[in-house]
């Protein structure tokens, strides 16, 4: 799934809405310190009060944010897996409403399986259908887009934490006295899921049966017991574990020499790799695109041996792909930071070439290039003249 296919889903989640029939809720508590099922129910979601509905609407929304790759992750399922979470989901999407909890409540005995939880939980799953219309609707046209539409069943799971209501001081009008509230029951948070899934995954308007979009509880953390155990499925890479094994590969290539006219190049040359994708999935680079980038970059002596060399040595696979967003930082944002012992700088990846590392007088210096007038403070500096320059050495090489 791409993050349009995400978005699309992730909209129709709204009361009253003719393309989304959620048709079973299936909600589990499960209790902290025995790790048990405290108590289930399930019911036609129509049943729900309007408010409910409201609120587990708010809640499936929630567990579909995120950015792929950061909180969002699809992942395969495991092959030859006994008692496979595939086939469960498979089982319980395809059968009677009966079929369904029976399934769901194998998916939770999964999660109990050798876990113990720091708070209680409630696990929901949904099964629904999502009416996607072929087309855009047509001014000029009588017949309605949504004559013709596609049709996906599936299965979202959301988990929601709990948490023990507020303690609360309230005064009496009629009896003129304050009072001390007790409140036992405990609240769940349905604002802020600490994980779930979406089976099936959902490509180019056709169900994905061998993936399924996994929601992780904070961004970059997905729960690999999680992943493995309950969802059989196969452990990921974050766009962050992207990020650091490219980094780790550029500075074995260069031997760690690196300056910022050439790093700026290197982003520039990824940016284009990227905007010259034609695919709707996000585009991935193997050792033999990043060889291409660092020679265009003008990186010097770069060959075939010491890119796949390097792949091999960081991330021990030299066939590895890097998804091209994950590596390059947000390129029209100020998302490179530059931390001195003075002062943090935040620029773009575009503008990384106006900045320079410079050897000056015996000193290192951080130097801007400018099209106007710096304000500090509301105060506008006037420029100053080094007067004496030091010769450059062999040394600065990677520091210019």
């Amino acid at each position: 799934m791409n993050k349009k296919d995400v978005a699309d889903i992730r909209k129709q989640f709204k009361v009253d809405n003719d393309l989304m029939k959620i048709r079973e809720i299936f909600n589990f508590y499960i209790m902290k310190e025995s790790s048990e099922v405290y108590h289930y129910e399930s019911q036609p979601f129509d049943m729900l009060d309007e408010d409910q509905q409201e609120l587990f609407m708010g809640n499936f929304k929630k567990v579909l944010s995120g950015r792929l790759d950061e909180k969002l992750f699809e992942l395969k399922f495991q092959r030859e897996v006994e008692n496979s979470s595939q086939l469960i989901l498979h089982q319980g999407l395809l059968g009677s409403d009966e079929d369904f909890r029976e399934k769901m409540q194998q998916i939770v005995e999964k999660m109990l399986k050798d876990k113990e939880y720091e708070m209680d939980l409630v696990v929901t799953f949904i099964k629904a259908e999502y009416f996607k219309p072929m087309r855009q609707k047509s001014e000029e046209s009588e017949e309605s887009a949504r004559d013709t539409v596609y049709s996906h069943n599936f299965i979202l799971c959301t988990i929601n934490k709990t948490q023990d209501p507020k303690k609360e001081l309230q005064f009496d009008y009629v009896e003129r006295e304050f009072k001390y509230n007790v409140v036992v029951n405990p609240i769940i948070n349905l604002n802020q899921p600490v994980g779930g899934f979406l089976f099936p995954c959902f490509s180019d308007n056709a169900a994905d049966v061998n993936h399924v979009l996994y929601a992780a509880p904070r961004a970059y953390e997905p729960d690999d017991t999680f992943i493995l155990e309950v969802l059989n499925a196969e452990e990921t890479m974050t766009a962050k574990d992207d990020k650091a094994v490219f980094e780790e590969i550029v500075r074995d290539v260069t031997e760690d020499k690196l300056n910022t006219s050439t790093l700026a190049s290197v982003y520039e040359e990824i940016n284009r790799f990227i905007e010259d994708h034609d695919d709707e999935e996000p585009p991935k680079m193997d050792h033999k695109d990043v060889e291409r980038v660092l020679k265009m970059s003008g990186v010097e002596d770069v060959n075939t041996e010491k890119v796949t060399t390097a792949f091999q040595k960081i991330i021990d696979d030299e066939n590895y792909e890097l998804k091209a967003s994950s590596v390059l930082p947000k390129y029209n944002s100020k998302s490179i930071k530059i931390d001195t012992k003075l002062a943090k700088i935040s620029v773009s990846p575009q503008d990384l070439k106006y900045v320079k590392q410079v050897h000056l007088a015996g000193k290192r210096y951080l130097m801007i290039e400018l099209e106007e007038d710096t304000i500090i403070e509301g105060f506008k500096m006037i420029p100053e003249v080094f007067a004496h320059k030091e010769a450059s050495s062999p040394t600065d090489k990677g520091e210019e």
